[in-house]
């Protein structure tokens, strides 16, 4: 693949065009339908009505769609604020609201976490924007002058939460249940 071709898809967040929002929107559809494992770049491309190669010039995989998707499904939320009226209560609401709206898109939950281990380059670009995501929202239900360490360990439970429900070892309801408890224990002492 020319590095032209792979430019594009780096930049696919900036490059919102028909093509891409066609095969989003496949790529979701397809995903519902057959699942992650039978999903394939060129079914996608299929139900989008574009070429496979078209659909190779934005999606460099399976994978990187389904990080995409995943991107896009937290963007539609960003403008959600945590709720309540402690600190233990607004980061509550930041774990089971994220724990929530995965549970209600159990296609996309079940294909993000395989997708987001994997080591593709356009991968890896998203999983950082996905984690700063999880960052920025933890940082906001802290509040200003939120400890560093308290930060990170919530970030890193609810990353470690995300991958034993993907691995199936508890229901992503079940998540943000069992989180409630995790928190709680992170934020012991915190006003």
């Amino acid at each position: 693949m020319s590095s032209h071709v792979y430019g594009e898809r780096r930049d696919l967040q900036a490059r919102r065009t028909d093509t891409v929002e066609k095969l989003l929107d496949a790529g979701l559809a397809e995903l519902v339908a057959v699942g992650h494992e039978a999903l394939t770049v060129r079914t996608v491309a299929t139900r989008a009505g574009v070429s496979p190669a078209t659909a190779y010039t934005y999606l460099a995989s399976k994978n990187h769609l389904f990080a995409e998707l995943f991107w896009q499904h937290l963007a539609r939320d960003a403008e959600h604020r945590p709720e309540g009226d402690d600190t233990l209560a607004r980061v509550r609401s930041v774990t089971r609201r994220m724990a929530t709206q995965l549970a209600a898109h159990p296609e996309l939950a079940a294909a993000v976490t395989p997708a987001l281990l994997s080591s593709d380059p356009d991968v890896e670009r998203l999983r950082l924007r996905i984690g700063g995501e999880f960052v920025r929202r933890f940082t906001e239900a802290l509040g200003p002058g939120a400890d560093p360490a308290v930060l990170e360990t919530l970030v890193l439970a609810f990353s470690g939460a995300l991958l034993q429900a993907g691995m199936g070892l508890m229901t992503y309801t079940e998540m943000g249940e069992r989180l409630d408890v995790v928190v709680a224990t992170i934020l012991r002492g915190t006003p």
